[in-house]
């Protein structure tokens, strides 16, 4: 058996002896002494006994989930003006439990339902009051953009939805929700275009979650690592974005939007090598520029991994093949520096990651002040101290600058790691290390799949048309199909100015 298997199996066994005593003190039937007792010590939980036209009335509500002037206006003024009425017929939105299980009502509860015992008519009533404090729609500042637009998620689900819809006005966009975490019980809604997207991918990414047996989730980032095909891997197989523009488009393609209450950011799966650098605003560009600036990113990924390590493996084993007149700048610049190449790079890479955790974890105006005067200070004084050269730290700004290039934050954090890789093994075999880490980085990424799909859809296409949204984006009038990497319906698209 595997641990896994025995954990949850464990935890089922230690539930049920929970469920069994607790049904043996209180018996089957659900009343508002078990509620008071289930949320003992709970301060925010108001409990109000009522007498409403002759009949006793018990009222729960959480205080910082609800609007009081709400429920006396929705609920409690139409009971008192009942007059005997049943009161489904004066509470038309109040939804009857009919269960005898008392988690889902106690759940409801916690959302911001008030729920209401009428124990002369043996009857429940739930009646969704939430209504909370949010962070209002705002510019993301995490792929701001100059072009389109500029709303982003925040951390209400009700909101992020009416953001897709605004945007998705057709009967085929599906939202599955449920509730997933032991002890938060988060809401988690899986969002598909049922005309486009591949059956097969929904079903996968809806078991994936119905199997995830954790006690809660903070955001969607601890989700997205759950519900990856690999999560040893350093590379995200998932996209991550808090543009509700980004997830339209990824809607429309045939891919999965994933989101999760409390958390401003949405999972696109399946997901791409490629797709990790590219922009919105790639598609809001003309396409020459967006190709442009499409290339500058991939191609900084192995400038970034293959800079700093270059220099290390020529130094220390290879300095014949540099010309004999940047051999002796090198020299030159090296000549006060004690320390072997790669231990003098490891050190500056770290005091560049020094800084950027600094200024990240500061307040906005003293960490970009840190940025930057920590930055040129430190540079000037490494070279008049002889502790690093003035080409190295040439070298290593523009290795930082390139890793932050990529638009997605959690594939800059991968190749920061790969990068780190490289140093330490063109320190030990030099130039045959890097070639040799090259080629375990390039199987690694071909081992890699999304969503059951391959991690290098374009880079290796299975169809020709996959190339003209690559590397290079064509004109959108000649992208006329979808792309494979979603399996969806390769339903043709008519383009803008067909006739």
């Amino acid at each position: 058996m595997k641990p896994m298997e025995w954990w949850r199996q464990q935890v089922e066994k230690v539930r049920a002896s929970q469920g069994n005593s607790k049904q043996q003190r209180y018996g089957s039937t659900i009343t508002p002494e078990r509620v008071k007792d289930q949320l003992e010590d709970v301060d925010d939980l108001s409990s109000l006994d009522l007498k409403m036209n002759g009949e006793s009335v018990h009222v729960f509500y959480l205080d910082t989930m609800v609007d009081k002037n709400q429920i006396y206006d929705t609920i409690l003024l139409p009971l008192q003006r009942s007059d005997g009425r049943h009161p489904l017929e004066v509470l038309p939105l109040a939804q009857p439990h009919n269960s005898e299980d008392l988690t889902p009502l106690l759940n409801n509860l916690l959302r911001g339902h008030t729920i209401l015992f009428f124990l002369d008519r043996n009857l429940i009533l739930q009646v969704n009051t939430f209504q909370v404090e949010h962070r209002n729609i705002s510019q993301s500042e995490n792929e701001s953009t100059v072009l389109g637009p500029q709303d982003s998620f925040v951390e209400m689900l009700e909101i992020n939805l009416s953001l897709l819809r605004r945007r998705i006005a057709s009967p085929y966009l599906k939202v599955a929700a449920s509730t997933i975490g032991t002890e938060t019980h988060n809401r988690v809604a899986v969002i598909y275009m049922e005309d486009i997207a591949n059956p097969e991918n929904v079903e996968r990414v809806k078991r994936r979650i119905q199997n995830v047996e954790y006690h809660g989730f903070v955001g969607m980032p601890v989700l997205k690592q759950m519900l990856e095909d690999k999560p040893y891997s350093p590379f995200p197989q998932f996209g991550l974005t808090n543009r509700p523009d980004n997830a339209t488009a990824a809607l429309l393609d045939g891919r999965i939007v994933v989101l999760l209450n409390g958390s401003p950011d949405a999972a696109i799966c399946p997901s791409s090598f490629l797709e990790l650098f590219s922009s919105p605003e790639d598609f809001y560009n003309r396409w020459s520029t967006a190709s442009l600036l499409r290339m500058i990113r991939f191609f900084g990924l192995f400038i970034t991994i293959l800079l700093t390590s270059s220099y290390v493996s020529v130094l220390t084993y290879h300095p014949e093949m540099l010309p004999p007149a940047l051999l002796t700048i090198l020299s030159e610049s090296r000549s006060r520096v004690p320390f072997p190449p790669v231990v003098e790079v490891m050190i500056m890479e770290l005091i560049i990651e020094i800084l950027r955790e600094a200024g990240i974890r500061m307040p906005t105006k003293i960490g970009q002040t840190i940025g930057i005067v920590g930055g040129i200070v430190i540079g000037t004084a490494s070279v008049q101290a002889g502790l690093a050269s003035n080409i190295l730290i040439v070298l290593v700004s523009v290795s930082a600058l390139l890793s932050f290039v990529p638009p997605n934050f959690l594939m800059s954090n991968a190749i920061r790691l790969v990068r780190y890789a490289f140093i330490l093994i063109a320190g030990l075999l030099g130039m045959y290390g890097q070639f040799l880490m090259l080629a375990f980085l390039f199987a690694h990424l071909l081992d890699l799949t999304s969503l059951g799909t391959p991690y290098m859809t374009a880079g290796v296409p299975r169809k020709w048309t996959d190339m003209l949204n690559g590397l290079v984006r064509v004109p959108l009038i000649y992208m006329l199909y979808r792309n494979t990497m979603s399996r969806a319906k390769r339903k043709k698209v008519r383009p803008v100015g067909e006739e």
